[in-house]
């Protein structure tokens, strides 16, 4: 493996450097904004030079499914790194209309990557749930009600978040203390060894994190895709558009119209009689309940009332009838009225 992968020249090995050194750069720009040309310039170079290395490793061959972690070259254990760093560069990408398309394009790099150190034995994890079924290691689960959260599976997720939190910080220190002399020169091949399986299972962590935080985000846009997408007619019925009611006065009968009509001589006056029988015209209310024609009209009384309703609805009619003395009464108040303008004699609060 070692020749075959020296037989790409430096070439090979640069491209990878290129890629890394600029996706360090980048996690550690003080830039304000990820969209900045700039920065996002750096992304296509790095995205650039990473593919180039990942299409040459496929050519070289350099891992397959059939060795084992021990015949692959020390030297060569570097370049597994090339779909994590791909998926991580992929995701710096800030293209709206293309965010899902990137993020797609991001798991399955990192998946790509999963599967790699799982076939060398390198790391112990079970992948999320969300991803595709080829990548499932769990056994398939009894049904359980949608709608109600799954409290062993989220202890079991903080468990793992916990643990691979401690082991990124374990995994961190020991990298700082072995990169000087790895990247001096001075570490033997066992050193240098260890240092790139360390590194490994560190972006084994990060890819873990990362699929999950990208199925989270995927689940948003597909529901925004859907809401977009789906018809207005789904959204529920429109209600009819309602004609506008002019003001007007509802009497009880004729002469009550009279008296208020000359009161309020900008607002027209209407009985319950002609008020019914407009509605009914209009198709808002039935006939039903209403008597046969010649019978003397009833619109107040429903079908069905109780005989104490109808007693104290025949006891109205008849003081209304009967009572001239609050018949006059209105008109003297409407005759003042005419004479008096609005606030005569209110005297409160003036000088």
């Amino acid at each position: 493996m070692m020749a075959e992968a020296g037989a790409g020249g430096p070439r090979l090995a640069e491209l990878l450097a290129l890629g890394r050194r600029l996706w360090e750069e980048l996690e550690a720009s003080t830039e304000p904004s990820s969209g900045a040309p700039a920065v996002q310039e750096k992304v296509r170079q790095g995205l650039d030079a990473l593919q180039r290395a990942a299409a040459m490793v496929a050519q070289l061959e350099l891992f397959s499914e059939n060795e084992e972690l021990e015949e692959i070259a020390s030297a060569d254990l570097k370049f597994m790194l090339l779909p994590a760093l791909l998926g991580a560069l992929t995701l710096k990408q800030v293209d709206l209309s293309r965010r899902r398309e990137h993020l797609e394009s991001a798991r399955e790099h990192f998946l790509r990557f999963l599967k790699l150190c799982r076939n060398y034995g390198l790391g112990s994890f079970q992948l999320s749930l969300g991803t595709s079924s080829e990548e499932g290691t769990g056994s398939p689960s009894a049904p359980r009600d949608p709608t109600q959260p799954n409290l062993v599976a989220m202890a079991m997720s903080r468990t793992a978040k916990i643990e691979r939190y401690k082991q990124k910080k374990e995994l961190e220190n020991k990298l700082a203390s072995m990169s000087s002399s790895v990247e001096s020169g001075t570490a033997d091949e066992d050193q240098i060894r260890e240092f790139y399986i360390l590194q490994i299972q560190k972006w084994i962590g990060t890819s873990l994190e990362e699929i999950e935080s990208i199925e989270q985000e995927l689940v948003i846009l597909r529901s925004r895709d859907a809401a977009r997408q789906a018809p207005a007619g789904s959204r529920g019925p429109s209600r009819p558009a309602r004609a506008p009611v002019k003001p007007f006065i509802l009497t009880r009968d004729a002469a009550q119209a009279r008296v208020f009509g000359a009161g309020y001589p900008g607002l027209p006056t209407m009985t319950v009689d002609d008020w019914y029988e407009q509605r009914r015209r209009q198709g808002v209310v039935s006939q039903q309940g209403f008597g046969e024609p010649g019978s003397p009209p009833c619109p107040s009384t429903p079908a069905g009332a109780s005989d104490e309703e109808l007693q104290k609805q025949q006891q109205e009619t008849e003081e209304e009838e009967d009572d001239e003395e609050a018949l006059q009464k209105a008109r003297d108040w409407d005759d003042w009225k005419d004479t008096h303008p609005r606030g005569y004699g209110n005297r409160h609060n003036m000088g």
